[in-house]
């Protein structure tokens, strides 16, 4: 039987010829939206209606998207994150919803390191003192001197920990489930409290799904709980963070500096104060960046779609 298969995913989009063979072999017509970094409802709302699967990045699939889509049996996502996708609606519709979990791990878990570090050491600041002409020693901790919190103790949290683990860093931890014993037993972590970790951790890493109980977990609140001297780290979704907040928050000197991969909307707007202060890193939503990791992914969230599609 033939299906049509719509793909936003934006990485898999430029290579998408590669994988025609494999779409033709399963009988998949194939449609490509124009995508900028995700579809909003109302864009796929033009798309859908007669679609049989997708294969989307962030797309935001409300359960009025999906009513509209009376011939859709399957949402792959390319990737891990699957909070753009109203997963109950998705369960009563008959919808099945397909992702790739770990599929970043070490590329994100590496990102977070790469801030602690940038942040520790100040090599972008010095880098930019050099190139204009200055030549100022900024000083700088080792991490061995330093405290690493992580909020989120799922696979990239527990790749960042073994990663500081091997800096020498003091890692204290929080979530609401345990995480393996055998890694408990292993990586030296300490599990705390949200607020005793917020108040005497140097970095903060932010390494937890998007869901209820997370959307904004760090605000105002926290971040006066926070060190005046401490870093913020997100690299798992921008709405972890309240960004009104955050702005305030930086602007009071209430922690030192922030290094963001994502945002509460993307791309970040052209008029965000975040793009104008100096003791913030940014980043294009770009921590997944892997050409193995990617290229697992577009296989795999092919595989998945398929699967769903010869069981229909």
């Amino acid at each position: 039987m033939s299906y049509k298969v719509m793909v936003s995913a934006p990485y898999m989009q430029p290579v998408i010829d590669r994988f025609r063979p494999v779409f033709e072999k399963h009988d998949l017509e194939i449609v490509l939206p124009e995508v900028h970094e995700r579809m909003e409802e109302t864009q796929l709302l033009e798309w859908v209606g007669d679609i049989d699967g997708a294969i989307c990045g962030d797309d935001r699939f409300t359960e009025r998207v999906m009513k509209a889509a009376p011939k859709l049996k399957v949402i792959s996502k390319w990737g891990t994150g699957i909070d753009s996708i109203d997963q109950e609606a998705a369960a009563r519709l008959g919808i099945a919803v397909c992702n790739t979990p770990g599929a970043f791990t070490h590329p994100v878990s590496d990102s977070v390191l790469g801030y602690i570090l940038c942040f520790a050491r100040k090599i972008p600041w010095m880098t930019q003192d050099i190139k204009a002409g200055r030549w100022t020693k900024i000083p700088g901790v080792s991490l061995r001197e330093s405290c690493l919190g992580v909020i989120g103790v799922g696979d990239v949290g527990r790749a960042v920990i073994r990663r500081a683990a091997a800096f020498g860093m003091r890692i204290l931890a929080t979530d609401p489930v345990s995480p393996p014993q055998d890694f408990l037993d292993t990586s030296g972590v300490e599990m705390v409290s949200k607020t005793q970790l917020l108040q005497e951790a140097d970095f903060v890493s932010l390494n937890c799904t998007l869901n209820q109980s997370s959307h904004h977990i760090i605000s105002s609140a926290e971040l006066k709980m926070m060190k005046s001297t401490a870093f913020l780290i997100n690299t798992a979704r921008g709405p972890l963070i309240d960004e009104d907040a955050l702005v305030i928050g930086l602007q009071n000197d209430e922690i030192a500096g922030v290094g963001l991969d994502v945002f509460e909307v993307e791309p970040l707007p052209k008029d965000s104060l975040l793009r104008k202060m100096d003791n913030v890193l940014l980043a294009p939503h770009n921590s997944n960046s892997s050409p193995e990791a990617w290229e697992r992914v577009h296989h795999n969230t092919i595989q998945n779609l398929v699967k769903v599609l010869n069981n229909a």
